[in-house]
């Protein structure tokens, strides 16, 4: 095409995993990492669950990967919090992807097994601060992964499924992080990302956070719009993922087409678990009860009219 007879060939990866390495950097030359994020689980090239470190690197991978990240930042003399992103295949080889010059999404998976508050170094970067640290005062340690809750029909292509929600139960519990976009009564508008919060979950090793998530995901209650809880659960309690047997295609091999075990249940379960919250918490006097000792107030007459999975 206009009269450039190059090709340009790139090798065909089967089955890759996608892995991020956070870095650092001051505008002062100082250039740290934090080490990688296994990002592979992903539907339409949009990640829904991360984990960190990732189960495919070795410690000599790690270092190379962490080393070519920090070359690639060198050379762009960068400053910022950022990301070097490269593929994995299956032999070990890597290949450079690309560089996301800001704070991401699941930067709090790396605040979990660092200790380090990256939105307060990222604020300190940019007021021309140095950093406080070196890569020697770095340790990072357990295991950690977000799941992103979506108002969105799993069921129905991942349709959005705006509205109003009704209540909101966050789970808690040790090791359990909720960064969370909404509170009873806010509308998912159908004109923005309909992500309603980030569930991230720490543990001593992989399967203690794992199932520490696979808990956040069975507590985690919405009320309102439909949402992927469901479909999360599934995914972090898949055998080939308990394996952490991971690639981008994963969700397409094993979970597309999707289908609820049973709609109906999560939704009790997910109403049960509100109402608990709201009869533990409610203690105000119900309406129309006259003196006396105060009832609890009813949880259903506080929601109103709702419906299940609307």
């Amino acid at each position: 095409a206009f009269a450039e007879g190059t090709v340009y060939i790139e090798r065909y990866i089967e089955r890759p995993r996608h892995i991020e390495v956070q870095i650092l950097g001051d505008q002062h030359g100082t250039l740290v990492h934090l080490g990688e994020r296994e990002c592979s689980i992903q539907r339409r090239y949009q990640k829904i669950l991360e984990e960190t470190p990732s189960p495919a690197v070795s410690p000599a991978l790690r270092d190379a990967m962490t080393t070519a990240a920090l070359t690639v930042a060198k050379a762009a003399g960068y400053y910022n919090a950022g990301t070097v992103e490269f593929i994995l295949d299956d032999q070990g080889r890597f290949y450079f992807l690309e560089v996301n010059a800001r704070l991401q999404v699941e930067h709090p998976i790396t605040e979990l097994i660092t200790g380090l508050d990256l939105v307060r170094e990222q604020i300190r970067i940019a007021a021309g601060e140095r950093l406080g640290f070196t890569q020697s005062d770095i340790h990072r340690r357990g295991h950690a992964f977000e799941c992103r809750v979506y108002a969105e029909d799993p069921a129905r292509g991942f349709l959005p499924s705006p509205g109003t929600v009704l209540a909101w139960n966050p789970p808690t519990g040790p090791g359990i992080r909720v960064d969370a976009g909404v509170t009873a009564q806010t509308t998912v508008s159908v004109y923005y990302d309909p992500l309603i919060a980030k569930l991230s979950t720490w543990g001593q090793d992989r399967e203690q956070a794992r199932r520490r998530m696979e808990s956040a995901l069975r507590q985690c209650a919405v009320l309102g719009p439909t949402t992927n809880l469901p479909f999360l659960l599934d995914l972090v309690t898949h055998p080939a993922f308990v394996a952490g047997d991971t690639h981008t295609g994963f969700l397409t091999e094993h979970l597309s087409p999707w289908h609820p075990a049973s709609s109906a249940s999560h939704e009790l379960e997910a109403a049960l678990a509100v109402a608990i919250t709201h009869a533990r918490t409610s203690r105000a006097p119900a309406a129309g009860s006259s003196g006396g000792q105060p009832e609890t107030a009813s949880p259903w007459q506080q929601l109103g009219g709702w419906r299940m999975g609307q």
